[in-house]
């Protein structure tokens, strides 16, 4: 009982006080990372020897430093360089220092006076050179402080007379890569009478040492007087005698490093007189050394050859005696010292009376003279290009073809002379050498004329087998002028036999005498009678249009015609026919003719240059009308892009210049018409129930504006920064229809959270790439969307999704902005034509070779991005991706695909069917997570602000050339 009445008073007077919650403040967590200088430190002292020291030294090494720890982790490194007596474990830490120094952020002026210091108690050679290399970075990274750059240039001075090799090339390299003009420098001997020698300049310093003992040195102080020309601090003339004698070095590369510096000496003083050893004649510069590079193309060492040769290639300025006498072996008399009329009366006067014949050698001259002496060039400079044309190295001979190439471009006269040298090229054995002379011979077509027996050589190649030398020929002859009709009928022989033989080649072979026939129509007219087979008085019979050979002769002679008014008078009638029939099928190798009575008028129907300036009005005009629609619900609206659509796809057809913008246009019109027809209001005025069909089909509409979107995106080129915002916009757009879509389908109420969040990390990653264009797309969906940003983020679901319905259908036509340029990725499939009908034949289980030859035009990275599908009649494909070697540049924006592709299939009982064509790989990926990657990758790998996860990249194929059927046939395997 005093236990219940307890209980009773507890409950009657006890009473509970609710104290209101106040929001404590939130805790800011300082994450802080660990020190790397001290774990540095940690591990410097846990080594025992020099080979744990050694090993923690490169761990560290693997890992990054950020800039505000470099210095503390310095000044560890210098404390234990203090303490360490291993040379190895000394030399890594200054290496160390140098990797360090090269830390972005951090200024490594604070460590110089301690690298400094480090030199002078120094012993090791290695050592010592790895800290001048230290010294060097830190300069370098220290390009405004002209009083430190002073310091180092006077501590590599002062070790210039270091006793290693290794010591003076680092002291060299710091005064090419440091020093500066007319600075006077003092150099000290360091010895037991160490007295100042003098002040001189860097250039005076640096050729002190072109006669040095050992050649690594020489090399390195030739190296750094290029490094210093290199700089714009010009080169001294006065070392061009100590250059040349380096010429004749031993080592080849203090020999190559010579030919670089005579040619540097060449290109500032050309006209510079500098007289002949041991005589009194006197030369311009420029010559003198193009005589000198030309005998270093017979050096001993192939590698010098391959850099004389190019040299010589770039030494435009020498003059044309000197430049013919590289084509001869033997000298002219042009660069023989001539004696005057009173030099030779002199000499007769002196030589006396007579010779009697009793004295031996009476009349012998007074003097003997070495033939070096009285020749303006070496001797063993003549012919210079025909010893490096006729080297046994194939380097040797594509450089000296690439260097006759350059001369006989700003030569006319030289390359004429050159031309034979030239053709003889294309018989070399190695194919790397005859394509670089087809190459060659190309691009100074302008200036040459071929004779019959040089056209000769040049047609001979037409029989090789590699398909890139023939076809490099075929646009050799494109450029080529010829000088007799005979040159022209032996033209057209060799390509029929051509045609003939790799049937291939009829694109190439017609393109080829399309320009043959333009560039020669006074030649080609006394045999059109021969080529069309006609008679003055008997009909002859009329040729099979079907044979690429006739139809090879008619793109000669019908190009022939276009310059020559009098040819069409030699026309049968067939040939009338059959030109309006290939002006029809083949428009771009047949030229448009007027061709008087006979019934055609044919004119050139192009469009004029003012015709694309209407054009592109006419493009401007319709998007202009287009961008009057202020919302997508707009009455006749939809009308308004249909007619519009169907302008832009007829203009894109009529003028190729504008087709990538037209058909750019239609497309992006086509999306927004996609998205009007999809939010129609039947559709969202009625139950779910009731509109199941609707449903599907906006539906489908959604997807096919994701797949337009990254057509726009991935298969145009020239796109800008808003334009590629506005496509993305529209992207946006069909995410969030397909997220209001899903949420009226049952299946699709489990999927909606992950759907919501997915689509708010694209509204987020959409903000942080265009955030520099978001003031153009005011009041469209972004902008709406990102005003309720905060409501979305904090909603429900279902409430989400009605904010997104509504804020869609209130959305208006955002405008779209034409670049300057913009070109459409193109691909036209050359081999198949799919015009055979043999099948091919091969046995099933096997793979039969299927050559594919495309043209690619404005494809980004083709070796990337381009790949070939085969689909096959039962609906199974694959997809092969090209080797990168199979890729061509034949021109700017224009690419080659040349491939096989093999097939295989079970056993068929007829033959059908396979599918070829060319798509476009993309993947479209945020940039701004490749910048998180890359930070990361520059950041510690233990960090504790790590980004956020990626989203993953969506990856696809876009066709964007037409399919090319081909007849196949397995056959069962035989028992």
């Amino acid at each position: 009982m005093a236990a219940h009445l307890k209980k009773r008073v507890y409950e009657e007077f006890s009473k509970v006080v609710q104290i209101p919650h106040e929001e404590a403040p939130a805790k800011k967590l300082r994450l802080s990372k660990p020190s790397k200088s001290a774990a540095l430190h940690v591990d410097l002292c846990k080594a025992t020897n020099s080979t744990d020291a050694l090993q923690y030294l490169l761990q560290f090494a693997r890992k990054p430093v950020e800039a505000e720890s470099v210095e503390g982790v310095v000044r560890i490194l210098l404390e234990h360089y203090y303490k360490e007596t291993d040379n190895s474990v000394r030399l890594k830490i200054a290496s160390l220092l140098g990797l360090l120094s090269k830390t972005q952020g951090f200024s490594p002026d604070c460590i110089i006076d301690d690298a400094i210091n480090t030199l002078s108690n120094e012993k090791s050679h290695q050592v010592l050179a790895q800290l001048l290399d230290t010294l060097l970075v830190i300069g370098s990274q220290l390009p405004e402080s002209p009083a430190i750059r002073q310091r180092l240039i006077e501590m590599a001075c002062k070790h210039l007379s270091d006793t290693y090799f290794g010591v003076r090339n680092k002291c060299l390299q710091l005064l090419g890569c440091l020093g500066m003009a007319d600075t006077p420098l003092t150099k000290d001997n360091e010895g037991p009478g160490t007295s100042l020698v003098g002040s001189k300049d860097v250039q005076s310093i640096i050729s002190d040492y072109f006669g040095d003992q050992d050649p690594r040195v020489r090399t390195a102080a030739l190296k750094a007087m290029l490094q210093l020309h290199e700089r714009g601090i010009k080169i001294h003339e006065i070392i061009y005698e100590q250059a040349c004698r380096l010429l004749l070095d031993d080592y080849e590369q203090v020999r190559s490093a010579a030919v670089q510096m005579v040619w540097v000496l060449s290109q500032l003083y050309p006209e510079s007189i500098v007289p002949i050893p041991s005589s009194n004649e006197e030369i311009r510069l420029v010559d003198d050394v193009f005589g000198k590079i030309s005998h270093m193309v017979s050096d001993g060492s192939w590698m010098v050859r391959v850099q004389a040769a190019k040299t010589l290639g770039s030494m435009l300025q020498v003059s044309p005696h000197f430049l013919e006498q590289t084509l001869d072996k033997k000298l002219m008399s042009d660069l023989r010292r001539k004696r005057t009329a009173h030099e030779r009366a002199k000499d007769l006067f002196a030589s006396g009376e007579f010779s009697s014949g009793r004295k031996w050698a009476d009349d012998a001259p007074k003097e003997k003279l070495d033939t070096n002496t009285v020749n303006l060039i070496a001797s063993g400079a003549c012919g210079a290009f025909v010893h490096g044309l006729e080297d046994e190295m194939f380097e040797v001979r594509i450089a000296a073809v690439e260097a006759l190439c350059q001369l006989a471009r700003s030569s006319p006269s030289f390359a004429e002379k050159c031309l034979d040298f030239l053709v003889d090229m294309f018989n070399d054995e190695i194919e790397e050498v005859r394509l670089q002379s087809i190459h060659v011979l190309r691009e100074i077509s302008t200036h040459i004329t071929l004779r019959e027996d040089q056209l000769d050589t040049v047609l001979a190649v037409l029989e090789d087998s590699s398909r890139d030398i023939r076809e490099a020929l075929h646009e050799l002859i494109c450029y080529t002028n010829v000088s007799t009709k005979e040159c022209i009928q032996l033209a057209l022989l060799e390509l029929l036999k051509n045609l003939n033989k790799y049937p291939t080649d009829r694109n190439s072979v017609w393109k080829c005498l399309k320009f043959l026939g333009s560039r020669h129509p006074t030649l080609v007219l006394p045999l059109v009678p021969e080529l069309l087979s006609t008679h003055p008085y008997f009909d002859t019979p009329e040729p099979d249009m079907d044979d690429p050979a006739y139809i090879a002769v008619l793109v000669l002679v019908f190009n022939a015609a276009k310059s020559c008014p009098t040819m069409p008078a030699l026309f049968s009638d067939h040939t009338f026919r059959h030109y309006a029939y290939l002006r029809d099928s083949l428009s771009h190798l047949v030229p448009p003719l007027r061709l008087p009575g006979s019934g055609l008028d044919l004119v050139d129907s192009s469009c004029g240059s003012g015709s694309v300036e209407s054009a592109q009005v006419f493009l401007q005009q319709s998007l202009n009308r287009v961008n009057t629609i202020q919302n997508l619900d707009a009455p006749g609206a939809q009308d308004l892009l249909d007619f519009t659509i169907r302008d832009l796809r007829r203009l894109g057809e009529l003028q190729t210049e504008l087709a990538g913008a037209a058909d750019f246009c239609a497309t992006y019109l086509r999306c927004q018409l996609l998205l009007m027809k999809a939010l129609q209001d039947r559709l969202w005025s009625m139950a779910v129930p009731l509109c199941l069909k609707q449903n599907v089909t906006a539906t489908a509409a959604a997807q096919q504006i994701l797949e337009e979107t990254y057509k726009l995106e991935f298969l145009y080129s020239g796109l800008e920064s808003r334009q590629v915002a506005t496509i993305h916009h529209v992207r946006l757009q069909a995410k969030a229809l397909q997220l209001v879509l899903t949420a009226r389908t049952r299946q699709g109420l489990d999927l909606l959270m992950s759907s919501c969040e997915k689509f708010l990390q694209d509204i987020e990653s959409f903000q942080r790439l265009f955030q520099a264009e978001l003031p153009h797309l005011q009041d469209s969906f972004v902008d709406k969307l990102l005003e309720l940003m905060p409501r979305l983020s904090s909603c429900k679901p279902v409430e989400m999704v009605k904010i997104l319905q509504t804020t869609l259908r209130q959305s208006g036509l955002l405008h779209l902005r034409l670049p300057e340029q913009i070109h459409r990725a193109t691909a036209t499939i050359i081999e198949p034509t799919g015009e055979s009908d043999n099948p091919l034949r091969f046995t099933s289980g096997l793979v039969v070779a299927l050559d594919i030859d495309a043209t690619l035009e404005y494809v980004q990275d083709p070796q990337n991005t381009v790949k070939v599908q085969v689909l096959y009649p039962d609906g199974q494909g694959h997809v092969i991706h090209p080797k990168p070697g199979d890729f061509r540049k034949p021109g700017p924006y224009r690419h080659r695909l040349i491939t096989q592709v093999y097939l295989s299939h079970t056993a068929w009982t007829e033959p059908s069917q396979v599918e070829v064509r060319l798509l476009l790989a993309y993947s479209s990926s945020s940039a701004s997570l490749s910048s998180q990657s890359l930070a990361s990758k520059l950041g510690w790998s233990d960090s504790t602000d790590s980004p956020s996860p990626p989203e993953a990249a969506v990856e696809g194929t876009i066709p964007f050339s037409k399919s090319v059927k081909v007849f196949i046939m397995p056959k069962p395997t035989r028992r």
